[in-house]
């Protein structure tokens, strides 16, 4: 008797299929998230990575720079252009900077020598108005010029009697505070040559040195505080080519440098 033949097995050639179908929805899944994690509030995020920045500036980790900060809360701000904030004057009134971030509050003082700029201004009215004296923040700090005409006879460098209580004013400000100082002469680029100074180096030298140790031995100054320098006519802040000119170059700069970060 024949024996009954096996019926052949079927071979499904298409079962490639379902691994193709997974392998499609697994990279569809994997765009879609994609996606959304594009889609993230980005004036959110650039808040905080400002917030967390000005954080580590005030604690001393980076140092400041220049900012670009968006004008209103709809503006997004690049990662690129997040820094910490320096200058108050390009982003308007930002000297209390407040942001929060983890359940504390980050405070930014955006000027440090505001109060001593205040408090100059006011107990130098007089001379301000005078336009013997300026107040002005500059890049290392605070900058009190004290212009020769109102403070110094010509080819001098000690200071006049009449213009001792201004002085006294000065100190009386400076004295207990403890930011150091640098004070600073400076010339016009008419040459010098009398009985005690052969250029215009030795006067501003002499001036700016005079200055200081007025400041320690009359009041008390604590010399560790205090340097000085004399740059002749090299750094004038006006032209030499008229009278008025030359007379804003004659000055001593007492600079009121930034506090140091720890």
């Amino acid at each position: 008797m024949r024996k009954k033949r096996k019926a052949a097995r079927h071979v499904n050639h298409e079962r490639w299929l379902v691994s193709y179908a997974d392998f499609v929805t697994l990279l569809f899944a994997f765009f879609v998230v994609l996606y959304a994690s594009s889609q993230v509030d980005k004036r959110k995020v650039g808040n905080l990575a400002l917030a967390i920045q000005v954080a580590f500036q005030q604690l001393g980790v980076f140092d400041t720079s220049n900012t670009k900060i968006p004008l209103n809360d709809s503006e997004a701000i690049p990662f690129s252009e997040v820094q910490v904030v320096e200058n108050s004057e390009r982003t308007g009134d930002l000297r209390h900077f407040v942001q929060p971030m983890k359940g504390f509050l980050v405070t930014a003082s955006l000027a440090p020598l505001q109060d001593v700029q205040d408090e100059l201004r006011k107990a130098l009215a007089p001379e301000i108005q005078k336009h013997v004296v300026s107040v002005n923040a500059g890049p290392e700090g605070l900058v009190v010029s004290l212009q020769e005409v109102g403070f110094y006879d010509s080819g001098s460098s000690s200071i006049r009697p009449s213009s001792q209580g201004a002085i006294d004013r000065l100190a009386a400000v400076l004295e207990p505070r403890t930011e150091s100082l640098r004070v600073e002469g400076h010339t016009d680029n008419v040459p010098i040559h009398n009985q005690r100074f052969d250029s215009n180096w030795e006067l501003s030298t002499a001036r700016a040195t005079d200055l200081v140790k007025l400041f320690i031995l009359h009041y008390q100054f604590d010399a560790a505080r205090l340097s000085a320098a004399g740059f002749a006519e090299y750094h004038p802040v006006a032209l030499n080519d008229t009278p008025e000119d030359r007379a804003r170059n004659r000055r001593v700069d007492i600079v009121i440098l930034n506090p140091r970060k720890p």
